[in-house]
């Protein structure tokens, strides 16, 4: 028995309980029991985290390289209202190509059993039902890679090992003419192009917004350049026409890459990405196909560069064509709502773009905001307040809520129309009057819109389809709807508090300290009255806060990254892999509450 093994802290798992029920089992509901003799990796995560998306493209080579002795569990763990909708549950399983067991658990309660403080969150369960490790954040798969070969290894050895076929059942297909589709755009020749995302295709569609005239991919996920046919693509979201005419670039999501669309032939090249993931410490500019990008969700041509709505590291980006360059325009990559300067100003999970003459508009998902760049590089918000307020609510703009807005439409009178996803909404935003109003109501998970004429045409995402809409005289009027995020808040003592951010490197690696520090923890707060002292960045993981007692609640910002290389004095070069994870942790400051909040990066906290 190695060290590493005999060294590992176990608590027994708790029960898997969740009100939604089973997504993928076929009808069969399962306990912690049935995974008896298999390594669990739970991973809990919730639809509008892209980083949660991310964590779902990482596990699928792991899970086909691993599915005789692992079985993956999504525990759904939602932050919207919506995503606490069983049916929406049920649309992102299929909509993300989710190939395992999902437990719908909209009142978290396996989240609270398991102490889980963040999106994404894995967790593994040795297969006697005890919980080994848990990494919060991307970029750990390498590390549960070496848990599970030490893991089938000891319990191969004990005869508690029980290989064979997992509990997944896919889900019937549905003959539709899209499946989710993502974004649309207005070809010179008066088709539609639109990204069907979840057939990893492009489907120009007649004047009538239905019938194909053709499609582009073959239909798989892959990253491949040719015609029609040989092109591939994944999950594809943002088009925009290039400025002459000829061609449309594509935000190819899940590549992590920029594409072009020849009009004429229908071939399909790359112009930026090299399919791989932008990390922290990785290049920030340069020649386009050398430099990784990070999700791209969305494209707009604005001051003759196509930008890029980089959900993946809350940047905007640009692509020059005429230098074929990359380069950061505006983000920190930190995640949240600071207006300012392009390299002072943060974002979340920016996904919808549209560019006028004088502005770039984008809808800020994660924030519920409408914002928008002006011609110097300086962001601005139109309508949104931070993280954790949203809802339905029209007026003026200061007090105007949307859902999670995934796209927006530039409307000839300088109005903006914006699909308010989680709503099931079109709003629109009048920049003269200052005011926000619905203009359509009981669309599905509305994801982008072209103006046709007098009409507008909207990407009905979860009806898989484009639907034509008159744009109305008068407003609709609705019922004002407020929420805010609410999960169980730690209640912690006023004064001081010890923050500690958990890291164990994985087995075999040791921190990179060949160029400096390898760690960076970054604190704020909501409000940022709570944090008398302890706010900013700096490179220990662990820090004294000194919280403010005249504010009894709220909300302490969290980043930590951690980087680690291959422990081998042999290898010149060894393998390194970045962690890292973004908390918004809610407190109460209550007399007798805790002095310390532990958050765990990866390993286990056994104080």
């Amino acid at each position: 028995m190695t060290d590493s093994i005999r060294r590992r802290a176990r608590v027994r798992a708790p029960e898997l309980i969740g009100k939604g029920g089973w997504i993928n089992t076929g009808g069969t509901d399962l306990k912690l029991a049935d995974f008896r003799g298999r390594v669990l990796i739970l991973d809990f995560w919730t639809f509008c985290c892209i980083n949660c998306l991310h964590v779902l493209d990482e596990l699928r080579e792991l899970e086909e390289k691993h599915r005789d002795s692992v079985v993956v569990i999504g525990v759904h763990s939602p932050k919207f209202v919506h995503e606490a909708e069983h049916e929406a549950v049920v649309d992102a399983v299929e909509r993300y190509g989710v190939e395992h067991p999902v437990l719908d658990d909209p009142e978290l309660a396996t989240w609270k059993q398991y102490a889980v403080r963040a999106w994404p969150t894995l967790v593994v369960i040795d297969p006697e039902g005890y919980v080994v490790a848990q990494h919060a954040g991307e970029g750990h798969v390498h590390a549960i890679e070496r848990l599970l070969e030490e893991l089938e290894a000891e319990h191969e050895a004990k005869g508690t090992l029980r290989r064979g076929d997992g509990p997944y059942v896919p889900p019937e297909p549905e003959p539709t003419v899209l499946r989710f589709p993502g974004k649309a755009l207005l070809l010179p020749g008066g088709t539609f192009l639109v990204s069907d995302t979840t057939r990893h295709q492009l489907v120009e569609l007649a004047e009538d917004a239905e019938t194909v005239v053709r499609r582009i991919g073959g239909g798989a996920r892959g990253f491949a350049d040719g015609g029609p046919e040989e092109a591939s693509f994944n999950e594809p979201q943002g088009l925009a026409l290039s400025e002459d005419g000829a061609a449309v670039i594509v935000a190819d999501t899940v590549n992590h890459a920029l594409r072009r669309l020849d009009l004429a032939t229908g071939k399909v090249t790359t112009l930026a990405g090299t399919g791989r993931q932008w990390w922290q410490g990785s290049p920030t500019s340069g020649p386009a196909r050398e430099v990784d990008l990070s999700s791209p969700w969305d494209v707009a041509v604005f001051g003759g560069k196509v930008w890029m709505a980089m959900a993946g590291v809350h940047q905007l980006w640009t692509y020059d064509p005429a230098a074929e360059t990359v380069a950061v325009a505006a983000g920190t990559t930190n995640e949240g709502l600071v207006d300012g300067p392009g390299a002072e100003a943060w974002f979340a999970q920016p996904s919808g773009l549209a560019a006028t003459a004088d502005r770039l508009w984008l809808a800020d998902s994660e924030t519920s905001a409408l914002r928008w760049v002006d011609p110097d590089g300086h962001v601005h918000t139109a309508v949104g307040s931070g993280l954790f307020d949203f809802g339905h609510r029209d007026g003026a703009a200061d007090q105007a809520l949307f859902q999670h807005p995934l796209g927006v439409t530039a409307l000839p009178d300088g109005s903006v129309a914006v699909a308010d996803t989680y709503n099931h909404a079109l709003r629109r935003f009048d920049p003269a009057t200052g005011e926000v109003s619905t203009l359509a109501t009981d669309l599905r998970e509305p994801s982008d819109a072209v103006l046709v004429g007098g009409d507008i045409v909207v990407v009905e995402s979860a009806r898989h389809r484009l639907i034509r809409l008159r744009l109305p005289e008068e407003a609709v009027r609705v019922e004002a709807v407020a929420h805010r995020t609410r999960r169980a808040a730690t209640e912690v003592a006023p004064g001081r508090l010890r923050l500690d951010v958990i890291f164990q490197a994985p087995v075999g690696q040791k921190l990179d300290l060949r160029y400096g520090p390898s760690t960076r923890l970054l604190v704020s707060s909501t409000p940022p009255e709570l944090l008398l002292e302890g706010e900013g960045a700096d490179t220990d993981l662990a820090r004294e806060l000194e919280l403010n007692p005249a504010v009894r609640e709220g909300v302490l910002h969290v980043s930590a990254m951690a980087a680690s290389c291959d422990d081998d004095p042999a290898n010149a070069y060894p393998a390194c892999h970045v962690h890292q994870q973004d908390w918004g942790v809610p407190v109460r400051l209550t007399e007798g509450g805790a002095d310390r909040l532990p958050l765990v990066l990866a390993g286990m906290d056994e104080e």
